[in-house]
């Protein structure tokens, strides 16, 4: 879990991004096929790719161990720190706060509520 990850590891730039969802779409990979994949996606060098997954492994992501790429985090952990950060950030930690945000101008659609209810209420009945 990505629970004692400084913020800078949570922000990856879009390239950054777009690599690490190549990696999370075929971990475990070995290194010489990734390398192939990033220069079809993107015509990336190998010193490129091997540069970018050098930074990735060391913001904690991923690990390169004798040629095979793994996850050190999965992409939906990832994700679920990167959006606690946000709402931590811009909202003091408050999930209503953010909810009103987002909510805005547009308000929230019957559905969007109804899977809000149905969401607390499934956490009601785990702390019951």
């Amino acid at each position: 879990m990505m629970t004692d990850y400084q913020e800078a590891n949570l922000q990856l730039g879009v390239m950054e991004s777009r690599f690490a969802k190549i990696i999370w779409q075929n971990a475990p990979i070995p290194s010489g096929e990734l390398i192939k994949i990033c220069e079809a996606e993107f015509g990336w060098k190998k010193s490129t790719t091997y540069t970018m997954l050098r930074r990735l492994c060391e913001k904690g992501l991923f690990t390169n161990h004798n040629g095979q790429v793994s996850a050190q985090i999965s992409q939906q952990d990832f994700q679920q720190a990167k959006s606690q950060q946000f709402v931590q950030d811009n909202f003091n930690g408050s999930l209503p706060r953010f909810l009103v945000a987002f909510g805005g101008k547009r308000g929230l659609s019957q559905q969007e509520i109804t899977e809000l209810e149905h969401l607390i209420d499934s956490y009601k009945a785990k702390g019951e």
